[in-house]
C-alpha cells in the first residue's frame, strides 16, 4: 500500500499538509488492516449474493468489488487521511490482492519439503479435531478419485507421454509403473453427453447425438444444456433404477450429469434449478469468497484470453490449414474452459480429499475446448494438456495429506479426429446440401459451389421425372402430408435429418416418394461415409458410395464401414434401435491413412461419430485395481466403464446403490430435494477448506480457497504450480 501511494498521483494515505513516515506507515497499517478484516468478513457474503450470476460476469465484477471494499477501508482510517479515486482504488486492491497471494505462498511454501511438512501437519490437527473414540489417523477405506480429462484420445495420451508434455502422468507409466493404461471404444455418438451419461448413470440408451430433434415433444435435445441434461439423466435413472455411480458419500464437480452424488459443483443437471437447492454454484462460493482467488483467476483468464488472440494471428499469418475462425467470443469461451472452470474443479476436488470423501468425478475441459479450434495434434492443445498435467500432479500431492488413502484414476469421454470442416472442404454446410438435395432454396454461395450446383439438378430431374409418374400415395391410402423444411443437426461429424411433420420415424420408401434426389445425393457425396435410414421392405440399411446398400442386421465392419474400426457396425446396430434416432443419419467420411474427417460443425478436431482417434479414449487406473478387462479382452462402450468403476468402488468398500426393503435399488440422484439432508451450506462447508488450480505463466502463484479452518491456508501455502466446449455451462 505503501509503495502504490507512492507510485499513483490519486491514491493519498497523509493530510494535506504532510505526514511524517511514522504516521503515513501507521495510516498505511489502518488502511491494510481495515481492507484484509473486510476482504475476510464482506467478500463472502457479496459472493454468495452474486451466486446465481453467470461466471463471466462475477469475474468482472471482482475488479469492482475489491475495489469498493478499499474505499470503504481507507474510509475507515482516522483522522480521514486515506483517499483515492474509484478507478484507482480498483487498481490499488488488485494489486493488493495479488501480491498478498504471492507473499502468503511464498513465505510458507519456500520448498517442496516445506510444502510437504507443513500440509501434512495441519491435516494431522483438522483430523484430531475431528477425531472420534480418539482415532486420528488415517481411514482403512480407501477413497477413489476419477479425473476425466475430456477429449483427450489414447493415442493423444501416448504421443504426450513420449513427448514429455505430461511428465507426472509419464511417471505413473515409468520403468516401475504404478498404473495401467487401457484404450477402450465408445458408441456410435462419441461425445460426452453419451459417454459421461454412461459412465456415471450406468446407462446412454436413446442418446444418438449430441443434439438431435424429438419428434414426440418437437423440442431438439442438446446434451450441454441444463433442460436437456436434467431429463437425459431422469431418463437414465427410470431406465436402471438407481442414482449412479456417487450415490453415497460422492461428489461430482464440473459435469454434465451429477452421477447421483450429494456434493455438487457446476453440474449442468443441475444448474437450471435456480433455488437453495441447487448446490451446483456453491463451487463458485468456495472459490471466488477468497478475493486473492478472484483476482489471480481474472487476471489468468485475461492471460489466456489475450494468449488466444496471439496464437490465433500466428496461425492466420502462417497460412496454417485446415483452420476455423477463432474471434468473435470464442476467446472469453476458451479462457473459461482453460482457466475459470479448471481453477474451480481443481479447488473442489482437493477440497473433497482433505473433507474425506469417498468418490470424486471431476471432468476438466480444457484440452477438448482448444483442441477443437487448434486442432487434437496442435502445439496449442498440447501446452493445454500440459497444463491439465501440472493441476493432476498438484491433486497426486495433496492426496498424501487427505484423512485416507487415494487411488487416482485418469479417463477420457472420447478422443479427437482431426480434418478440415465440410463446409471448407465443399464449400456448402450439410444442411445446404439436404436443402438442395430437397429442391429448397439455398445460399447463393452454396448455390455456386460444385455439390450444390450438382444436388440441386439432381432434385429438378427428379421432380420433372415425378411429373410423368403415376401419382403415389402413402401407405394408408392418403395423399402424401405437405412438405415441410427438414431439421439438419451436427454432432462433429455425424449429421441428423429429421422431417418433423412425419410423426414417427419416416422411411426410406416415403423419403423418395417427397424428395426424390435427397438420399442418393447424400449417399454418393464424397464428403459423407454411409447413411443409416429405415426400409419399409428390408428393415434398416446403410447405404454409401455407388449404390451399396446392406440391411443392418447383416452389417459388418467392412462394406460401406470400412474402415471405421473394429465395432462399427455393432455400434450402428445399437443406434438404429434408438427411439429417437433420425430419420436420416449421416457419418462423414473417415480416411483411415490420414485419420481425417469432416465435421459438419466449425471444428478442425471433432468428436460425435465414427472414424478414426475420436472413438478411442483411455482408462489410467492403479495396478492395485483389478484390471479393467481379462487379457486380451476390450473395453466397449461408456456403460462397460461404468461396471468396470463401480466394481473398483466395490473392492475399496465405496458407495454401493442403498436397497430398499425388498431389496431392489433405491433410485437417486435425479435432483436435490427439498429438505435433503446434505443441504446447500455442506457443500459450501466441505468446499471452502482447499482450492487450488494451475495458474499462468508469469502470474501469481495458486492460492487455495478460503475457509475457517488452517487447511485452507496450507493449501493457500501449497497450491503453488504454474501455468507456462463450445457452450460451456
Amino acid at each position: 500500500m505503501l509503495a502504490l501511494a507512492g507510485i499513483l498521483p490519486d491514491f493519498e494515505l497523509q493530510s494535506a499538509d504532510g505526514d511524517s513516515p511514522t504516521r503515513i506507515a501507521v495510516t498505511a497499517a489502518w488502511g491494510a488492516g481495515a481492507f484484509g478484516l473486510l476482504g475476510a468478513l464482506v467478500w463472502p457474503v457479496l459472493v454468495r449474493a452474486l451466486l446465481l450470476v453467470p461466471a463471466l460476469v462475477l469475474g468482472l465484477l471482482v475488479f469492482f468489488l475489491n475495489g469498493s471494499l478499499l474505499l470503504i477501508a481507507l474510509r475507515l482510517i482516522p483522522d480521514g487521511r486515506g483517499a483515492a479515486d474509484p478507478q484507482t482504488a480498483v487498481v490499488v486492491a488488485a494489486v493488493m490482492s495479488a501480491v498478498a497471494s504471492a507473499t502468503a505462498t511464498g513465505l510458507a511454501v519456500g520448498d517442496d519439503e516445506a510444502y510437504r511438512h507443513r500440509l501434512s501437519r495441519l491435516a494431522d490437527r483438522r483430523r484430531r479435531r475431528r477425531g472420534r473414540g480418539g482415532d486420528t489417523g488415517r481411514s482403512d477405506v480407501p477413497g477413489t478419485v476419477f479425473l476425466q480429462l475430456d477429449g483427450v484420445g489414447h493415442q493423444v495420451l501416448l504421443d504426450a507421454v513420449a513427448a514429455g508434455d505430461v511428465p507426472h502422468i509419464a511417471s505413473w507409466l515409468g520403468e516401475r509403473p504404478t498404473h495401467r493404461l487401457t484404450p477402450w471404444r465408445t458408441d456410435w455418438s462419441s461425445q460426452t453427453g453419451a459417454s459421461q451419461l454412461g459412465i456415471l448413470h450406468g446407462s446412454n440408451h436413446d442418446v444418438p447425438a449430441f443434439r438431435w430433434y424429438e419428434k414426440d415433444s418437437g423440442r431438439v435435445m442438446v446434451s450441454n444444456r441444463p433442460a436437456s441434461a436434467a431429463e437425459l439423466q431422469r431418463r437414465a435413472i427410470e431406465r436402471t433404477g438407481d442414482g449412479g455411480l456417487l450415490t453415497l458419500d460422492g461428489a461430482s464437480r464440473g459435469n454434465l450429469f451429477s452421477g447421483g452424488a450429494d456434493q455438487l459443483a457446476l453440474v449442468l443437471s443441475i444448474a437450471a434449478r435456480r433455488a437453495r437447492t441447487n448446490r451446483s454454484r456453491a463451487g463458485y462460493f468456495a472459490y471466488f469468497s477468497d478475493p486473492a482467488n478472484a483476482v489471480r483467476t481474472v487476471v489468468s483468464f485475461v492471460s489466456d484470453v489475450c494468449r488466444e488472440i496471439g496464437q490465433s494471428t500466428r496461425a492466420r499469418l502462417r497460412g496454417d490449414r485446415p483452420r476455423v475462425g477463432r474471434g468473435g467470443l470464442y476467446p472469453f469461451i476458451r479462457a473459461f474452459a482453460t482457466v475459470v472452470e479448471r481453477d474451480v474443479v481443481v479447488a473442489a476436488v482437493l477440497g473433497d480429499m482433505l473433507a474425506g470423501r469417498t468418490a470424486v468425478y471431476a471432468d476438466l475441459v480444457a484440452y477438448d475446448e482448444v483442441a477443437h479450434h487448434s486442432g487434437p495434434h496442435s502445439r496449442d492443445a498440447a501446452r493445454v494438456l500440459a497444463r491439465l498435467d501440472r493441476s493432476v500432479g498438484l491433486i497426486a500431492r495433496v492426496a498424501e495429506h487427505a484423512p485416507r488413502r487415494y487411488r487416482i484414476v485418469l479417463l477420457s469421454d472420447h478422443g479427437q479426429s482431426p480434418g478440415e470442416t465440410f463446409e471448407g472442404a465443399y464449400g456448402l454446410t450439410l444442411k445446404d446440401l439436404v436443402r438442395a438435395g430437397c429442391g429448397l432454396p439455398v445460399s447463393r454461395r452454396a448455390e455456386r459451389t460444385r455439390s450444390g450446383a450438382e444436388a440441386r439438378d439432381a432434385a429438378r430431374h427428379a421432380v420433372l421425372g415425378a411429373l410423368h409418374r403415376p401419382e403415389r400415395t402413402d401407405d394408408d391410402g392418403a395423399e402424401p402430408a405437405r412438405s415441410s423444411e427438414p431439421v439438419v443437426l451436427a454432432s462433429g461429424n455425424l449429421g441428423l435429418i429429421s422431417f418433423p411433420d412425419v410423426p414417427g420415424r419416416m422411411s426410406r420408401e416415403a423419403i423418395d416418394r417427397r424428395h426424390p434426389a435427397l438420399l442418393r445425393t447424400l449417399a454418393s457425396h464424397p464428403g459423407i461415409g454411409f447413411l443409416l435410414v429405415r426400409s419399409e421392405e428390408h428393415g434398416s440399411v446403410v447405404l454409401g458410395h455407388g449404390g451399396v446398400e446392406v440391411p443392418v442386421d447383416a452389417l459388418a465392419d467392412d462394406g460401406p464401414l470400412a474402415g471405421m474400426g473394429p465395432g462399427a457396425a455393432d455400434a450402428v446396430r445399437r443406434t438404429d434401435g434408438f427411439p429417437h434416432v433420425a430419420d436420416i443419419m449421416v457419418n462423414s467420411m473417415y480416411d483411415p491413412g490420414t485419420g481425417r474427417v469432416h465435421a459438419f460443425e466449425e471444428q478442425i478436431g471433432s468428436h460425435g461419430g465414427l472414424g478414426g482417434e475420436q472413438a478411442w479414449p483411455f482408462l489410467l487406473s492403479p495396478l492395485v485395481l483389478s484390471a479393467p478387462v481379462p487379457d486380451r479382452g476390450e473395453l466397449v462402450g461408456a456403460e462397460q466403464v461404468h461396471a468396470v468403476l463401480r466394481r473398483w468402488l466395490r473392492e475399496g468398500g465405496g458407495p454401493q446403490v442403498p436397497l430398499g426393503a425388498e431389496g431392489t435399488p433405491v433410485a437417486r440422484g435425479a435432483a436435490p430435494a427439498e429438505g435433503t439432508a446434505a443441504t446447500e451450506e455442506a457443500a459450501v462447508t466441505a468446499l471452502t477448506a482447499p482450492g487450488a488450480g494451475s495458474g499462468d505463466a508469469g502470474d501469481t502463484p495458486v492460492r487455495a480457497g478460503s475457509g475457517a479452518d488452517d487447511e485452507a491456508n496450507a493449501l493457500s501455502a501449497g497450491a503453488r504450480t504454474t501455468e507456462n466446449e463450445r457452450d460451456p455451462a
